[in-house]
């Protein structure tokens, strides 16, 4: 896997994205999201999440 530049990610990503860098299925997040794990909002019919939100937590994982 490559190594990721956080200062390079764009400020929202998607569900899919966020999956990638935090190593977990985009159901997981889905269900994070949902749960309120991880703060996101709809922009039409995708979720997006903020890379601080994301950030989070990857540190506290």
């Amino acid at each position: 896997m490559e190594e990721i530049i956080w200062q390079d990610l764009p400020q929202l990503l998607t569900a899919r994205e966020a999956a990638y860098l935090l190593r977990v299925h985009v159901n997981t997040i889905y269900n994070w999201i949902h749960n309120g794990r991880l703060p996101a909002f709809k922009i039409g019919r995708s979720w997006r999440v903020r890379k601080s939100a994301v950030w989070m937590v990857y540190q506290n994982a």
